[in-house]
């Protein structure tokens, strides 16, 4: 089993929510943010010595959520701050970007990290397009022509011209190219069954899939099953090692510790930081074609509404998180594992204003006591 360490990089100072998306960003204080930053990549530095195979981040834009306009700085930083660790880029929105800067930017953390970039390609979520000024309705297709414009920009040794639907190139030959080969592992999202199978008639790209928030086990089973089966009959038959399972994680020395560290970091979450961007995805989701079908469209909502009201106790029991001492992590672990057969974990431990002081503990307390019974799992 694998594991991911993974950073929103969230706004901890906030006293009331936003009243509207986009967040006014008066309440931004700059030499704050500047502390923020540094303690947050000290923190993903720190996941190499806890022995966290991949140090993760994302993309969001005009929210105190995630202070990440631009993951791939982040993972330029840290290619100099680590060594061994995997750099999970998870990911760049792709559809709102121009995909050869995308294709350039992943290239270069690629070289420069020697090879440890893992390239998520994302497209979102719906109120991300209001930001951007982009189509919501475009956005899946034109992640589809991306993708494919980035991999042959990747793995193309001559210049070449691309005449797409969104995207037009009259040559192309980008410098430097990636340093694993013939391309760096790519990652894309499962988190319901339209993404699912999107993912899977990539087949030939053989990509990682990943699902974070996962209502409960059984639909995480079901998207899952969809993208072994898409990809199959694609011709990838994927094994655990192309699936991760993201979770919001505290993992203390007691289990009440735990859960009450989780009770209250999801308290800031559910109501500092989630509140006007549910009020935005919901507008924008209503008003556009973002997914195929309303049967998908009222899914995202209701699981949105569903994780912010289910108390932690019964988030641990549907597998939406894992939250507790060590040995009842490892046992949460195992219980999720033996229903999705996933090979990778990603564990983003700053849970809202969760104190950093706990989620260093929970890092030690990964490495010493999680980590081992983990790593023949």
């Amino acid at each position: 089993m694998h594991v991911s360490f993974f950073h929103l990089m969230p706004w901890t100072y906030l006293d009331q929510p936003p009243r509207e998306w986009p967040a006014p960003n008066g309440m931004f204080d700059p030499v704050k943010g500047k502390a923020l930053y540094d303690d947050y990549i000290d923190t993903l530095a720190f996941a190499e010595q806890c022995g966290f195979d991949w140090a993760g981040c994302n993309e969001h834009h005009f929210s105190p959520y995630g202070l990440m306009a631009n993951c791939n700085m982040v993972g330029s930083a840290l290619t100099q701050r680590t060594d061994t660790i995997k750099l999970a880029m998870l990911g760049n929105l792709v559809p709102l970007l121009n995909p050869i800067r995308v294709a350039e930017e992943y290239a270069m953390l690629d070289v420069m990290s020697g090879g440890r970039l893992v390239a998520g390609f994302i497209r979102g979520v719906a109120h991300e397009y209001i930001a951007y000024n982009q189509n919501p309705d475009e956005s899946r297709e034109r992640l589809r022509e991306a993708i494919a414009l980035i991999m042959k920009a990747w793995t193309e040794p001559e210049p070449f011209g691309w005449e797409g639907e969104y995207y037009q190139y009259p040559s192309v030959s980008i410098w430097p190219r990636p340093y694993q080969q013939p391309h760096p592992k790519i990652l894309l999202s499962a988190s319901n069954e339209e993404s699912a199978e999107f993912a899977g008639l990539h087949a030939r790209y053989k990509p990682m899939v990943g699902m974070t928030l996962i209502a409960n086990l059984d639909v995480a089973a079901r998207c899952l099953d969809t993208f072994r089966r898409v990809s199959r009959a694609n011709g990838f038959d994927p094994t655990a090692d192309d699936i991760l399972i993201g979770h919001q994680t505290c993992i203390a020395d007691s289990d009440e510790e735990a859960r009450e560290l989780m009770r209250k970091g999801l308290d800031y979450f559910n109501v500092m930081l989630m509140q006007s961007l549910r009020d935005a995805q919901r507008l924008v989701i209503a008003k556009s074609r973002f997914f195929s079908n309303e049967q998908q469209s009222q899914g995202f909502v209701n699981k949105l509404q569903q994780l912010r009201q289910t108390p932690v106790e019964e988030l641990i029991e549907a597998g939406s998180i894992l939250c507790g001492s060590p040995e009842t992590v490892v046992a949460q672990v195992k219980r999720i594992k033996a229903k999705l057969g996933h090979g990778h974990i990603q564990m983003n431990m700053k849970i809202g204003d969760m104190p950093d002081a706990a989620i260093r503990r929970g890092m030690e307390l990964y490495r010493d006591r999680v980590k081992p019974q983990l790593e023949d799992l």
